[in-house]
């Protein structure tokens, strides 16, 4: 189960304020999560899931993506049965903290397709990692296995992680480090796409120290970044962009690559190093960043 395109940035606007949700597509961000967790207060909860869906069934964005509230929550399965069968791109589900949650996950999307009719796992769901036990767990959670399969990556949530373990976000980010390295590992090794990475949030203004968390984030192996202000999308798309000459380097691979194959040649060697099969799927996944 893919979306079409990696995700670079993905920028919320809360629930309550869907005015901003063609301000938000201006900025170019790949995807705009609506919220109606943590940005909706409960007297709000049933108003702006309503309004929601009012939009998401006559919207002409397509790249729309709802963070619903936790399985925990008295709300979850209205909103689930809300939006499914809705033009959503996938769902958020947060405080995810064990494989059975997946599976709790999974069995309200079954019977809320069922209830519209609609294709069993036609909408994917990213798990949101908030906390040390979803950390922990994390290996689990991505492996959990659901007929269909459901889910198409992890996301992580510093600001909860944070208040959870009792600590506080620095500007070296050296607290969350741990955290941020196992998610992408974890995917990895479950065969899921890369991760999203917890937004920015010490100083919105302070763009410099953008820069340095989205490059710790790519380099971590990350395939993007939630955003929570639009001033940080060009920063966070250019970042996980791939350069003019990383591009040129994977059209190179692929294209030798196909021609060896056709040939039936199984060696291959570019400017003295030997392609194997990990490397032109590292080079396709570039090709396909940089269509983004």
């Amino acid at each position: 189960m893919l979306l079409s395109k990696p995700i670079r940035s993905a920028l919320f606007v809360p629930g309550t304020r869907l005015d901003r949700v063609p301000k938000a597509f201006a900025t170019d961000a790949d995807v705009v999560i609506i919220d109606l967790e943590d940005a909706v207060s409960p007297l709000l909860k049933v108003k702006a899931r309503s309004e929601v869906v009012q939009l998401l069934t006559t919207t002409e964005h397509e790249n729309v993506v709802v963070r619903v509230n936790g399985t925990e929550s008295k709300y979850f399965d209205e909103d689930i049965s809300a939006i499914a069968g809705t033009a959503v791109l996938a769902v958020i589900v947060p405080k995810v903290e064990t494989a059975w949650d997946i599976g709790i996950i999974n069995t309200a999307f079954l019977k809320a397709e069922d209830s519209k009719k609609i294709e069993h796992g036609s909408i994917p769901v990213i798990a949101l990692i908030e906390s040390a036990a979803g950390v922990d767990n994390i290996s689990e959670i991505t492996r959990a296995e659901t007929i269909p399969p459901r889910l198409y990556t992890v996301a992580f949530g510093a600001a909860d992680y944070t208040l959870d373990l009792g600590i506080e976000m620095t500007p070296n980010g050296t607290e969350l480090l741990y955290a941020r390295s196992r998610l992408p590992i974890a995917c990895r090794a479950a065969g899921l796409v890369p991760p999203l990475d917890t937004p920015f949030m010490l100083d919105l203004k302070d763009l410099d120290a953008l820069q340095k968390d989205v490059s710790m984030a790519k380099q971590l192996g990350f395939q993007g970044k939630l955003c929570i202000h639009p001033n940080q999308v060009a920063i966070v798309n250019q970042t996980f962009t791939p350069a003019p000459e990383t591009v040129e380097w994977a059209k190179k691979v692929v294209k030798a690559f196909e021609e060896a194959e056709s040939a039936g040649q199984s060696a291959l060697q570019i400017d003295g190093k030997f392609i194997d099969t990990p490397v032109v799927l590292q080079a396709r996944r570039i090709l396909q960043l940089s269509s983004t």
